[in-house]
């Protein structure tokens, strides 16, 4: 059972969220948050696998709790997911950087709300190509020159040309089927990497990939993709 918490200063949009998640087999809404300061308290006290949060709350903001969140070991197993109205929302690049696994629209559809609850549970990060890779490139741009980490270093070429393609937003499988790998490897690939860059998820190895200059935010205007 996926345990999953809302937090949202509206309680007709946790109400909402709430009806549609209950109604799946494996998925729980294990509590509810009006503000960061609850949401902190909640994911301290229940361990929620997936925390669905706004950003613009009284008091502490979604932005900071993730933070807190995110930053403490004992809450590795909790997942943030950021709730927007706005799909170039600032606030949600900080999100993203601060540890976030991807962030969803207050519109979206309940099919993939319910898709996203179960992506990211399983330890995946929200990456879509045509939303979040493109926030990421827009605020990524604005941040000081990118300058290429030591990190970065010891990583191999296959791990680099596997990077590459998890910042642009392909999934394992994809990422399987673009390098001729076994979908297998291709996770084993992306876990390394993980581990080398001390990152918690993929969507900070995709916030890495552009602050380190290893992605060019050019390319998402254009729709392309990065070369391998």
């Amino acid at each position: 059972m996926i345990k999953v918490l809302l937090a949202d200063d509206q309680r007709l949009v946790r109400a909402g969220f709430g009806s549609i998640l209950d109604d799946e087999d494996d998925i729980a809404v294990a509590g509810e948050a009006a503000d960061g300061e609850q949401a902190l308290a909640a994911c301290r006290e229940l361990r929620p696998d997936v925390a669905l949060m706004d950003i613009r709350m009284p008091g502490m903001d979604g932005l900071e709790a993730t933070r807190r969140i995110t930053a403490d070991r004992r809450l590795d197993g909790v997942r943030v997911v950021i709730l927007t109205t706005f799909d170039l929302d600032e606030y949600v690049y900080g999100a993203l950087r601060a540890g976030a696994s991807g962030f969803l629209l207050k519109d979206t559809d309940p099919e993939e709300l319910i898709h996203a609850v179960r992506v990211v549970a399983r330890g995946d990060a929200l990456i879509t190509p045509s939303v979040t890779r493109r926030l990421i490139g827009e605020f990524a741009g604005r941040v000081a020159a990118p300058v290429p980490g030591p990190r970065l270093k010891a990583l191999t070429e296959r791990e680099r040309e596997v990077m590459l393609l998890v910042a642009a937003g392909l999934s394992n499988d994809e990422i399987a089927a673009r390098l001729v790998l076994s979908p297998a490897t291709a996770k084993t690939h992306v876990s390394r990497i993980m581990s080398k860059l001390d990152v918690r998820d993929r969507s900070q190895l995709v916030v890495l990939a552009y602050e380190s200059g290893m992605v060019n935010p050019t390319w998402m205007s254009g729709g392309s993709q990065p070369p391998v």
